[in-house]
């Protein structure tokens, strides 16, 4: 993931980091901060269709573009690519949106309370790179064309074949049934926690965090996975997941 994600142009001094618990301080202590988006995966069951259905059904569709947006969320059209989706909705929100096209020296940078990350050089979206022409293609895109962007995008195709044919396992086809599937949960500049998922009617605005909690924070959790996870265990879901954090790198 985190090779992918610097491929396309995210600055490399972020990082997806294992999350191994929700719960033990000790374990939550491994994961750099600020967690700038968690990205949930988890097995496509009944119980989740139905909850998924249940809520979309009287929401409007999002229909929403331009630079006013407060999350940048991309339709799933494309078969088997919500790993991708959720890598995206993960590096063109909230704080690691505005990493794109940075690049590392030393010391330390702002939020990083001196964990030894990277300072940050800032360089505007830069042209170059997958991520900024992503950006700048699809703000001003209503839903349905940003879909048919992704689905036209080569360097986006292009990542995503090489970041698949490294693995050890041959990626999927497009017509092959596969039963994960990835949520994104990010935190805006107005500190909203918003849950990104391509096959729902639009992003999912979750609850106000405050300007000192970020993604993995207790409230963010309870808003967020820790909520999600609770309904699939009252209605008789599947509780196998994994969590990935996307926050400062810690090489």
């Amino acid at each position: 993931m985190t090779k992918l994600v610097h491929k396309l142009g995210l600055s490399p001094t972020l990082a997806f980091h294992d999350v191994y618990s929700l719960d033990d301080p000790s374990l939550l202590a491994f994961v750099p901060r600020p967690v700038h988006a968690l990205l949930l995966v988890f097995p496509t069951t009944d119980t989740y269709e139905r909850a998924r259905a249940t809520e979309d059904g009287p929401l409007p569709e999002y229909s929403a573009s331009g630079s006013g947006e407060e999350v940048l969320w991309f339709r799933q059209t494309i078969r088997n690519a919500c790993g991708m989706m959720g890598l995206l909705h993960c590096a063109c929100n909230g704080g690691a949106r505005e990493m794109i096209g940075m690049s590392q020296t030393h010391n330390t940078f702002p939020g990083s309370e001196d964990r030894g990350s990277k300072k940050l050089t800032k360089r505007k979206l830069a042209p170059e790179t997958d991520l900024a022409n992503l950006i700048t293609s699809a703000l001003p895109l209503d839903p349905s064309s940003r879909a048919q962007l992704l689905e036209t995008s080569p360097g986006i195709a292009q990542a995503h074949a090489s970041a698949a044919s490294g693995g050890d396992t041959a990626a999927p086809s497009a017509e092959a049934n596969i039963d994960l599937h990835f949520v994104a949960f990010i935190k805006s500049a107005e500190n909203h926690l918003w849950e990104l998922d391509g096959r729902r009617k639009g992003p999912l605005n979750r609850g106000k965090l405050g300007d000192d909690e970020d993604v993995l924070a207790e409230k963010a959790l309870d808003l967020g996975v820790r909520r999600f996870l609770k309904r699939e265990e009252e209605l008789g879901g599947d509780l196998r997941f994994s969590l990935v954090a996307l926050a400062p790198s810690m090489d």
